[in-house]
């Protein structure tokens, strides 16, 4: 049976959203679009994936309230809200998809999945279609908010793809998928002390173990800074740019794009190194990042 890569797309999806756009993003509900949509125009965007031999993708469909949204919040809340789609809606979408669609490849291959290897994704085109043309496609809106704001994005799955995403399509796919064996060194399994809980886990179960060596992505926050796409355009080698970040404040730890807790930078024999300062307990799910 496929991998289910669900909830590690839609963690992908509303994390790159909030970083990009500087709001709050989530996803209340994916289901199937019954009665179509009231958008007349909206932005396509292909995207094509290859993993493991399979070359298939996904279209996202971004309404024009969307999309409009998308360019305002990328350019800093500055200027009038448009109510329609150009070409610069149309950079602003492309630019927006392709992080994602990125960053949902990574943290897929970081899950060390044996029919999930090595997934790459390409945008191979954007443009401005018109609402007939989800006539003919099963098509699933993730309704998605930002800030409270409902702000939502259609998708449709390739067929060979949409095994892939079980949870979201019901597609069902009974073949178990087998890739040869690869040699690993052996890798201790970690044992949390009796008194201290794991994160985002008060009692972890025996099952919990069977999940003990899989990879999560771990990154550390320097800073961040909404900039206009005019500055981006004008920067060159040298140029120094000042973030929101404070140099006394701790650095963000993150696995899979979500916050785990905080830290400061250190020197280890060279390297850069990070000591732990903070962890954060509460409201930590693991499906969060994507277990």
């Amino acid at each position: 049976m496929a991998s289910d890569l669900s909830q590690v797309f839609k963690n992908e999806l509303s994390n790159t959203l909030e970083q990009l756009l500087g709001k709050k993003a989530k996803i209340s509900e994916t289901k199937k679009l019954e009665d179509g949509f009231e958008a007349s125009s909206f932005i396509e965007a292909d995207v094509k994936f290859d993993i493991k031999g399979l070359s298939s993708g996904i279209t996202f469909y971004i309404p024009s309230v969307s999309a409009t949204k998308f360019e305002y919040l990328m350019l800093g809340g500055m200027g009038d809200l448009k109510n329609d789609i150009d070409d610069e809606t149309i950079d602003a979408v492309n630019e927006i998809v392709s992080n994602i669609c990125g960053s949902f490849c990574t943290a897929s291959n970081a899950q060390g999945m044996p029919d999930v290897i090595g997934m790459k994704s390409e945008v191979k085109g954007t443009k401005k279609v018109d609402k007939n043309i989800l006539d003919e496609k099963e098509i699933y809106l993730f309704s998605t908010f930002l800030d409270e704001e409902e702000t939502p994005i259609l998708i449709y799955f390739d067929k060979g793809f949409a095994l892939f995403f079980s949870t979201i399509t019901g597609t069902k796919n009974d073949t178990v998928v087998t890739s040869p064996a690869i040699s690993k060194p052996a890798v201790p399994t970690p044992v949390a002390p009796a008194s201290t809980a794991m994160v985002g886990v008060a009692n972890p179960s025996k099952n919990l173990e069977l999940l003990y060596n899989v990879r999560l992505k771990l990154s550390v926050r320097l800073g961040t800074k909404i900039v206009l796409l005019k500055d981006i355009l004008r920067w060159d080698v040298g140029e120094i740019i000042e973030l929101e970040q404070m140099v006394n404040e701790p650095l963000e730890i993150l696995i899979n794009g979500v916050k785990i807790g905080e830290g400061e930078a250190v020197i280890v024999e060279g390297k850069f190194g990070l000591k732990i300062k903070k962890i954060i307990n509460e409201d930590l799910k693991l499906d969060k990042i994507g277990l």
